[in-house]
């Protein structure tokens, strides 16, 4: 009796604690909030960025590698999802949970949680400078006259904002925050290229190489290609956004995920294809690393697509620091005997909020330091590590479509990991010079 009756404890405890954590706190979550959840973690502000990325590959290789990542990652996505219950009656909830199951307990936890956090600290931290400069943009572009503020009093106004939202529970608490971000990447990428066409093609338009010598072509090159992988970067939440869905033998929780999916990559292109080839087709390469801040009229709409962007940014960060703090939080309940409680949460994810946003203020320059980061983390966890998974668990016939496919995507995001961090290594140590810590 006494081994049942611990047994029954231990259970009572675990599940005590599921209910607590963020990822498995609320098993109620629609398809459509698959839809909205996918849709703000895979459209970052990093669309603004693609007409840039086609300048640097030009027309043919741009069109390839942009419409290319979209079907790869559509597929390890659809992986993913299949995945998330394929042993009966367990449900693998987060990345690393998956990874232990194909690669053992310890292995699986080296493998994917450090290029996790890489993918979803970093991003917050972006988020947190791009928050930031979005809120600038709006004062400046709406009061030219005005005094100047620095970027750092707006990065702290964008992170006050987080504290507060950071402190819903979980996943479904922030549905809301992450429909109305999900609808604001819809709104500013129409407006990024509605306002190129109202603008006109450019007099002198060139569609000519920017590079001034061939090493400059490719550095350019790769560069761009860290750009495309950190667009398509949704995957690291993806297991975590399927937990929130409930599921039983009749309805396993990947019909409704699969459907919330196809919605979020249809918006996906939606949003990426027409910013990007617009885009660069209306001013070649002329176009700035922000699409946006190459339209500098009419100044209402770009004021308010910046500040769509800053509200699509909060709904990211929020998104992308949930699994973040399902890690924090399980470690400090599990492996530090702290009782799950509202003011361990409030505790945990002040300090991260505060974390982010003090890197985001020191080191302005993170985009750069993202596109070689991204290379090591984005490509792996996005573009091949799901095919490795699936070959590992559900070992498919030799030379078979669905290994011939999964090999494809494993060499093409091999050779992108290896590539884009070499182009941003490169962006970062030629404007060093120019860096000013707390800018």
């Amino acid at each position: 009796m006494g081994h049942s009756k611990e047994n029954s404890d231990v259970a009572a405890k675990q599940k005590a604690i599921d209910d607590w954590l963020p990822v498995t706190g609320s098993r109620t979550a629609k398809w459509w909030s698959s839809a909205f959840h996918n849709l703000t973690a895979m459209v970052g502000a990093g669309v603004l960025s693609l007409p840039f990325a086609m300048s640097n590959m030009g027309w043919g290789a741009g069109s390839t590698v942009l419409i290319l990542s979209w079907v790869i990652t559509l597929y390890t996505l659809w992986q993913m999802v299949e995945m998330h219950e394929m042993v009966p009656g367990k449900r693998f909830d987060r990345y690393h949970e998956l990874g232990q199951h194909a690669f053992g307990e310890k292995l699986g936890l080296w493998i994917v949680v450090p290029q996790q956090v890489v993918v979803e600290v970093g991003t917050c931290i972006v988020y947190m400078v791009t928050g930031g400069k979005s809120l600038k943009k709006v004062h400046d572009t709406l009061c030219p006259d005005c005094k100047d503020i620095k970027t750092s009093y707006w990065i702290v106004i964008f992170a006050s904002v987080n504290f507060a939202l950071a402190q819903c529970p979980n996943l479904n608490d922030i549905s809301a925050i992450s429909f109305a971000a999900a609808v604001m990447s819809l709104i500013y990428s129409t407006i990024a290229w509605c306002a190129s066409i109202n603008k006109g093609i450019d007099a002198n338009v060139d569609y000519g190489s920017r590079a001034t010598s061939t090493a400059d072509a490719v550095f350019n090159f790769s560069s761009a290609l860290g750009d495309v992988a950190f667009a398509y970067a949704g995957h690291n939440v993806v297991l975590e956004i399927q937990a929130t869905m409930p599921s039983s033998e009749d309805t396993p929780s990947k019909k409704p995920m699969w459907r919330g999916v196809i919605l979020a990559y249809i918006g996906v292109a939606f949003c990426y294809l027409p910013v990007a080839f617009i885009g660069y087709y209306m001013f070649g390469n002329s176009v700035d690393d922000n699409i946006l801040i190459t339209l500098e009229r009419p100044a209402w709409l770009i004021a308010a697509a910046n500040l769509f962007v800053f509200v699509h940014v909060v709904g990211g960060y929020q998104v992308f620091a949930m699994p973040v703090f399902d890690m924090i939080e399980t470690c400090m309940v599990t492996k530090l005997n702290f009782p799950p409680s509202t003011a361990l949460r409030v505790t945990t994810r002040t300090i991260y909020v505060a974390v982010t946003m003090l890197i985001g203020i020191c080191v302005p320059f993170f985009g750069s330091l993202l596109g070689f980061l991204g290379g090591f983390a984005f490509a792996p966890t996005s573009y091949f590590l799901p095919c490795i998974i699936w070959l590992k668990l559900k070992k498919p016939k030799k030379f078979g479509l669905s290994w011939t496919i999964n090999w494809i995507c494993i060499i093409l995001g091999v050779v992108l990991m290896i590539l884009s961090p070499i182009g941003a290594l490169r962006n970062i140590i030629l404007s060093a010079k120019n860096y000013k810590f707390f800018s």
